[in-house]
């Protein structure tokens, strides 16, 4: 097979093992569909064709649990049912239905691409991978899933999944061609679907790897291309793909400070820009860990100073703070120890350039924007009502 160029695709490819015969990816596009047939998982969003609805899908899979999804993504479409929906929302209602979804940037992006496909396309998405490419937030291998599953076009798409079972099938054995960037898989991918009907076969190649083709433990015995599999043959299914040693996170600390007054409660709106941008928070303040760290009163002390000066109230904090929560982002972990105190005043919370953007949250309201998992682990952590517990 003469190798080529696929279209935004990267081209960083060393030497590699022999890539698999015509006959065997026959062979596995035709097990795969039989497979599919009866074995795969019903999921909402298998059951519709629509683009649009596939898109929100798919987004919402990125470094999600499918069983996560499947309490968002109907009750998201239930929102904004169409890409003029969404286009026409505010970013605040959009960040609101997603609060709890975590990785809000894609909330962000999922809306700044309706708003381009409803400005510039029509409100209709193209069925073209290249031109799905150019709206916002569409990457290679979401316009791919897009484009062979709403469309059934011959768009190769390959996610951790589909790198893991071709690097089996094949026996591809250098770690960085394992990555589902290495330009081998999405060969692979485009050769399989030209086999049967790309929308079948590009969700049975994900499907194997979540299901059967797992990352530990394989179940080669229930695998319907096991007879084709390189990496089975020789026993290696457990080698690969290479176990990858993770750099250590930075890791911070806070205070997090659930301050009331009367019966309302103080939250704060995160920066634009970094980790948790532009979502509700408890305010946070940086907590210095000099000294004994059993002396929670001199932190108590250093922390209400703190808290008075930059709200512009005298504050009162409890004598000891609640348990202290972990929460792991992506690249950071932040370790948080919440108090509780209350206000002698109401903070202002009219928004200057520059100062910190605050609201008082009633009991029974919500704030008009995003609340992320961590506001709600720190206000279970003191006792209060969860703010903005989605519905899904």
């Amino acid at each position: 097979m003469t190798r080529r160029e696929l279209p935004g695709i990267p081209s960083r490819v060393a030497a590699i093992d022999e890539e698999l015969d015509d006959a065997s990816v026959e062979v596995i596009a035709r097990e795969l569909s039989r497979w599919f047939a009866t074995n795969a998982r019903d999921l909402p969003w298998r059951r519709t064709r629509d683009p649009y609805a596939i898109w929100v899908s798919e987004i919402m899979l990125q470094q999600t649990r499918v069983e996560t999804v499947e309490n968002y993504w109907s009750s998201f479409l239930a929102r904004f049912p169409t890409v003029h929906a969404l286009a026409s929302a505010d970013q605040d209602a959009v960040l609101q239905q997603w609060s709890g979804l975590g990785y809000y940037r894609r909330a962000r992006l999922l809306h700044r691409g309706a708003k381009h496909v409803h400005e510039e396309l029509g409100g209709a998405l193209p069925s073209a991978a290249e031109q799905l490419r150019t709206i916002p937030g569409i990457g290679p291998y979401t316009a791919g899933a897009i484009a062979s599953i709403a469309f059934d076009q011959r768009a190769p798409l390959v996610d951790g999944n589909v790198a893991r079972v071709h690097s089996r099938l094949a026996q591809i054995e250098q770690p960085r061609e394992q990555d589902a960037k290495a330009a081998q898989h999405w060969r692979f991918v485009e050769r399989v679907l030209e086999h049967g009907r790309p929308r079948v076969l590009a969700q049975a190649l994900m499907e194997l790897g979540a299901t059967v083709c797992t990352p530990g433990n394989p179940r080669c015995s229930e695998c319907p291309v096991r007879r084709v599999c390189r990496a089975h043959a020789s026993g290696t299914q457990g080698l690969i793909p290479a176990v990858r040693v993770k750099k250590k996170s930075p890791e911070l600390h806070f205070h997090a400070l659930a301050l009331g007054h009367g019966q309302r409660l103080l939250l704060e709106r995160r920066p634009a820009e970094g980790l948790l941008a532009g979502l509700w928070c408890l305010p946070l303040f940086e907590r210095q860990l000099q000294g004994e760290p059993g002396d929670l009163d001199a932190q108590r002390d250093a922390l209400a100073a703190a808290a008075s000066e930059q709200l512009g109230v005298a504050i009162t904090l409890d004598a000891r703070p609640a348990a202290a929560v972990k929460h792991v982002f992506t690249h950071r972990v932040w370790h948080l120890l919440p108090w509780s105190g209350r206000a002698r005043r109401a903070v202002r919370t009219r928004q200057r350039a520059d100062a910190r953007n605050f609201m008082w949250l009633g009991e029974s309201s919500q704030p008009d924007g995003g609340v992320p998992s961590l506001t709600r682990k720190l206000l279970a952590a003191v006792g209060h009502g969860q703010a903005g517990d989605p519905t899904p």
